[in-house]
């Protein structure tokens, strides 16, 4: 059972890697809002999660499954719908239960799963103990107002938590200008983003093996404070954007796992974006979420 699991995990795992490839070069492309582009990393992170998809003629898969890619059908209600699972590797005769071509894939997907299995649990501990030491050193945190709190154990601003999310201030900042500093990780806050921050490092915990994933998980939480940055901006006006971008230059380097900092990303990447930042049209709006609808039908679409 076990080995079946990690033969649909890997090849999930392939599907992402290629989407993941596709996305990234596009993510580059600066005329496209980070609002708009940190959308675009959830595709391979559905890839790793969801075994399942509905065929389109229209999907990239289709384009490549007469290299890579083929697909197994799971259900089929219609004569024109149908829901499949990708399969790359092809190393079965049959599925459901898996009967594998040859006794020695048996005895590879055998192993590989006990070792998948092994080292994705240490990670989980490993970041379940992070968390529970993260939330311990806010613990003692002195209340400022609402859910603002000072602390001498964080050296930038950031949220901490999911459920009651806190927003902890360095205690030096006990006398600073705070409402650029509030607005942002109050962005944080309605944006969610610690609960997505988990979401990704427990998808990446299960696909370890899997090199690209690393980098897309580096790359997500990049565009999530961009994304944010933006956010702001749009609210202060663009006649702030310089003080909201000297805020950051002022603020550390946060390098909590499961908080969002407000210093938490490549501070002249951030720079870069805040000061070229401009504010989109309906027009352009509507354009951008129309391209993005379609690379999540494109991408998310098996081979049919």
């Amino acid at each position: 059972m076990m080995q079946e699991i990690f033969y649909w995990i890997f090849n999930m795992s392939i599907t992402a890697a290629l989407t993941g490839l596709i996305i990234m070069p596009v993510t580059f492309i600066k005329r496209i809002p980070r609002r708009l582009a940190v959308f675009l990393w959830v595709i391979p992170f559905l890839r790793m999660t969801f075994p399942f998809g509905l065929n389109s003629p229209y999907s990239l898969m289709s384009l490549l499954s007469g290299i890579t890619t083929k697909t197994v059908a799971v259900y089929s209600p219609t004569e024109h719908i149908t829901f499949s699972c990708m399969n790359s590797l092809m190393a079965a005769n049959s599925y459901f239960p898996i009967t594998y071509k040859v006794n020695t894939l048996k005895d590879i997907f055998g192993a590989a799963s006990v070792i998948w299995v092994i080292v994705s649990s240490a990670i989980l501990l490993l970041l379940t103990a992070t968390y529970i030491t993260t939330m311990a050193e806010i613990k003692y945190s002195v209340h400022l107002r609402d859910n603002i709190y000072l602390s001498e154990k964080v050296v930038t601003p950031a949220v901490y938590g999911i459920v009651k999310p806190k927003i902890i201030l360095p205690l030096s900042y006990k006398d600073r200008e705070l409402d650029i500093i509030i607005l942002h990780e109050k962005t944080h806050i309605r944006s969610l983003d610690n609960l997505w921050r988990m979401i990704a490092f427990i998808i990446t915990a299960v696909h370890w093996f899997n090199p690209f994933c690393r980098i897309f998980l580096k790359r997500f939480l990049s565009e999530l404070e961009l994304s944010c940055d933006e956010r702001v901006i749009s609210k202060l006006g663009e006649e702030r954007k310089k003080e909201y971008a000297l805020s950051l230059i002022e603020s550390r380097q946060g390098k909590a796992v499961f908080a969002s900092a407000f210093g938490g990303a490549k501070i002249r990447t951030r720079i870069e974006n805040i000061l070229s930042f401009k504010k989109m049209t309906r027009f352009s709006l509507a354009v951008f979420i129309a391209l993005i609808g379609a690379v999540f039908y494109v991408l998310l679409t098996n081979a049919g």
